[in-house]
């Protein structure tokens, strides 16, 4: 009985500790399971803090590229700062030695340079040379686009004159491929110089010159005609000094003067009405290239023309520049420069005034003898009186005055020096060669026989 009863208790312990041996083999897998997943998330941990510390590192490097962008921007900021109270401070110098209370300036001269001293010593010089007797009358500026030292101590050496400086810090993103970021900073400069002229300064008139440029004896007394014409006929939208075609071979009379639907630039005046309406354009159109060209184009001069010389009052002798020498050999280097003093104040230009000047200019062309046919130019030759020669079109045109030598190109539809379609030149003597366009005889009330 006894022996059967210890039976029993052994197999009751057996009974209870398989569930006890079980719960303690699934308490280990579990506890395994456990402490493999504390693993992995105290390894997860690490590699979380890793990069956290190494975006941190990254942050703090960022922080300490953005602190020395600060105060590098800092730096600039009082580098200009102490460069306009610089500027200022001369303007306000030159301006009272320059002005006064004398006499109203006929216009402010202005010339444009940037990082070529001895083109703008060569240009200030000249500009001395006939300015110094009305230096009332046209105060003289220089604005420079840019630091370049030379220049800034070349315009600094002279007394008789104020210098400007435009420091243009903003990126160039060009509107085509291949485009010289030159040609956008020009115009920029040429938009800030102007508003300073026209809006700090409150002059009426100036008159742009560039920095590789000489002028005429009779050069200012040439502007103060142009300033009453450009005051009385708001059909002329700026004063020229420059003939495109103003090469010895095709000029002959400095006293002659034409009104033309082509920008000359090169030398010009424009009045503070005129700026008024373009600056604010300039602002708009912030993808402007060419600056000259911007002001042929018709949306902008808008049926307004130009006054310009048979014989140029201004010689460009800049070789070497933005346009690296385009055109120089064949059309700038032979421009004649005039050397005549003419009276400006004796002639009587009310010729040039709108209404006058179609029928002036008409009565010209009608006295021109037409010439026809593929050897025109041999017939112009032998022909003592003016000539006129019809063309049919650009290519025509371009055809004709490669045969003459005179400039083939056209802009926004316009050949240069062209008014309504005609272009006009001398050749060989006194004798006007007279390029007539298909439509020109119309537009000047001619009947053709």
């Amino acid at each position: 009985m006894g022996k059967c009863c210890f039976c029993d208790y052994r197999y009751l312990l057996l009974i209870a500790a398989v569930p006890f041996i079980y719960i303690q083999m699934r308490l280990f897998v579990t506890q395994s399971q456990y402490s493999d997943r504390i693993a992995d998330a105290i390894e997860a941990e690490h590699q979380c803090t890793r990069q956290t510390r190494l975006l941190i590192d990254q942050i703090s490097l960022q922080q300490e590229r953005l602190l020395s962008l600060e105060e590098e921007r800092k730096r600039q900021d009082q580098e200009c700062r102490q460069l306009r109270a610089l500027v200022q401070d001369l303007e306000r110098k030159g301006l009272k030695k320059l002005v006064g209370d004398v006499q109203v300036p006929v216009a402010a001269v202005v010339v444009m340079a940037c990082n070529r001293a001895d083109y703008l010593e060569r240009t200030i010089k000249s500009i001395l040379r006939h300015q110094s007797s009305v230096a009332s009358k046209y105060p003289l500026f220089i604005s420079q686009d840019g630091s370049d030292p030379n220049v800034r101590s070349k315009a600094l050496s002279y007394d008789g004159l104020t210098y400007m400086q435009h420091l243009d810090y903003e990126p160039v993103h060009t509107e085509r491929p291949g485009e010289l970021i030159a040609y956008y900073k020009i115009a920029r400069h040429y938009k800030w110089a102007l508003d300073q002229l026209f809006y700090k300064h409150n002059f009426s008139r100036v008159i742009i010159l560039e920095d590789d440029m000489e002028i005429a004896p009779d050069f200012f007394d040439y502007f103060e005609a142009g300033a009453s014409l450009l005051d009385s006929d708001k059909t002329i939208m700026a004063i020229s000094s420059w003939n495109d075609n103003g090469q010895r071979q095709f000029v002959h009379d400095p006293h002659v003067l034409y009104r033309s639907d082509f920008f000359p630039g090169l030398g010009w005046m424009l009045s503070k009405s005129t700026w008024d309406e373009l600056s604010p354009k300039i602002f708009l159109d912030q993808k402007i290239t060419y600056w000259d060209d911007w002001l042929r184009l018709k949306e902008n001069h808008r049926g307004r023309q130009f006054i310009r010389p048979e014989v140029c009052r201004t010689y460009n002798f800049g070789e070497h520049g933005s346009s690296m020498g385009q055109f120089f050999r064949q059309y700038l280097e032979p421009i004649k420069l005039n050397d005549v003093k003419v009276n400006w104040k004796s002639m009587d230009l009310n010729y040039l005034v709108e209404g006058t000047y179609v029928k002036h200019f008409a009565d010209m062309i009608k006295k021109a003898t037409p010439v026809h046919g593929t050897d025109a130019i041999l017939k112009a030759y032998n022909i003592d009186g003016d000539v006129r020669i019809q063309y049919q079109g650009k290519s025509d045109f371009e055809r004709i005055a490669s045969q003459f030598g005179i400039f083939e190109e056209w802009k926004d539809g316009v050949p240069r020096t062209a008014y309504k379609g005609i272009v006009v030149f001398r050749y060989q003597t006194q004798r006007r060669i007279f390029l007539v366009g298909p439509d020109s005889l119309q537009q000047l009330g001619i009947e053709e026989a």
